[in-house]
């Protein structure tokens, strides 16, 4: 059967570990790896062993011809190299968010469908072992209709965790409920409803946001409702991303595994069985002894099925667009005081026109790294640093 050639654009972080699912899948191979550092390209190519090595992207797809290009840089720069990589019509795995606003989005979907190319956008957890245990609960019936949806952060500034972690938590979601329909959300900075001075660049370079603690309803069809909550907490708690699916029997829930609650009201001791474990669905080539996770091994085995079969992945460019959609959506409704219908008919951002209306130019330049972003963004709202700086759980985090 036909093997997939993958070359990685970025060697920082995520490149190196997606780089592992892919040469641990047996219908593809790393053939090529790119960067514009020399340390951390050659870093990298040891470590996978990888020879072919570029520091210009279009010499890569040129020189190594893969199918597939892995863009796991900055997000400020997944547009203008998905469109470089699009123009080859080579498809591309970007990391999420796929980029930084609607225009951009629309613009790589029109340019992968004018290239006969696919955008797969890389939310691993939504196709992943445990998701697939929670989606086969699901369809079992195990909870009898579903009613609602729950979503929880793991505690970064609301704005920047809704990109961040949050899109994973919103593709995990829409894998269950399909596309929202309408958002309205609360959204607070320093306790208070944001204004257009709380507008502020992300940190990593992930766009435009707003808001600290952030409150947001989204509606699908068939009257079905969800809460999605990003709230700021003292420090990052990786144990609080959580997803849960409340239906008239039962619960599931995600949150780092697949649980089931088999009655719809939780109530903790008597008679009443407590959450139950489900085993994860592995791929048909998991191998637990390679080293990456089997959530990363179903999104490579998902890529590979859609491009043999010449179908969308699961986690396609519509998605990753609808995914911002449904950000950019609690964000307007945050700044105009409304619920927002999606999709939406105007697709610039939303923030930098509310900020444009009220007289204000588009915010100043922040620091990158998110610990040294949110000592800045804390000084700006009047607070002691102090305290914060002795928290080094923030630092290495990203």
């Amino acid at each position: 059967m036909r093997r997939f050639g993958v070359a990685i654009l970025g060697c920082r972080d995520r490149g190196p570990v997606i780089a592992k699912a892919y040469q641990a899948h047996p219908r593809t191979e790393v053939v090529a790896l790119c960067d514009l550092l020399p340390d951390r390209l050659n870093r990298a190519g040891e470590e996978l062993d990888i020879p072919a090595r570029f520091s210009d992207l279009d010499e890569m797809i040129v020189a190594s011809e893969p199918d597939i290009v892995v863009v796991g840089t900055g997000t400020e720069f997944h547009y203008e190299l998905s469109m470089r990589a699009l123009d080859h019509g080579v498809s591309i795995d970007v990391e999420k968010p796929m980029c930084v606003d609607l225009e951009q989005a629309d613009a790589m979907v029109a340019k992968a469908k004018e290239k006969g190319a696919r955008i797969a956008v890389h939310h691993q957890s939504s196709v992943g072992s445990n998701m697939r245990a929670v989606i086969a609960a699901l369809e079992e019936g195990r909870i009898g209709e579903l009613r609602y949806v729950y979503a929880g952060s793991q505690g970064y500034y609301g704005g920047y965790g809704l990109l961040n972690v949050g899109g994973h938590l919103i593709s995990d979601m829409l894998k269950v409920t399909g596309k929202a329909r309408s958002v309205v959300a609360s959204v607070l900075t320093d306790g208070r409803t944001v204004t257009p001075a709380d507008v502020l660049p992300a940190p990593t370079g992930m766009g435009t946001i707003v808001g600290e603690d952030i409150v947001a309803t989204l509606q699908f069809d068939d009257s079905l409702f969800a809460t999605l909550l990003q709230h700021r907490l003292p420090s990052v708690k990786r144990e609080g991303h959580m997803l849960e699916f409340c239906g008239t029997e039962g619960r599931l829930q995600w949150n780092g595994g697949a649980w089931w609650l088999p009655h719809a009201d939780y109530a903790p001791g008597g008679e009443r069985a407590e959450w139950q474990l489900l085993p994860p669905i592995y791929p048909p080539h998991y191998d637990p002894s390679m080293g990456p996770l089997a959530s990363e091994d179903w999104y490579v085995e998902e890529l590979v099925r859609a491009l043999s079969n010449d179908h969308d992945h699961p986690c396609s460019g519509d998605e990753g667009r609808h995914e911002l959609e449904i950000v950019l959506g609690i964000f307007e409704s945050a700044a105009y005081g409304r619920r927002v219908e999606l999709p939406q008919t105007r697709r610039d951002q939303p923030l930098l026109r509310w900020r444009r209306e009220n007289g204000l130019k588009d915010p100043a330049p922040m620091p990158r790294p998110y610990y040294e972003w949110l000592e800045v963004e804390d000084r700006r709202l009047g607070r002691d640093t102090d305290s914060l700086r002795a928290l080094g759980a923030y630092e290495g985090l990203l």
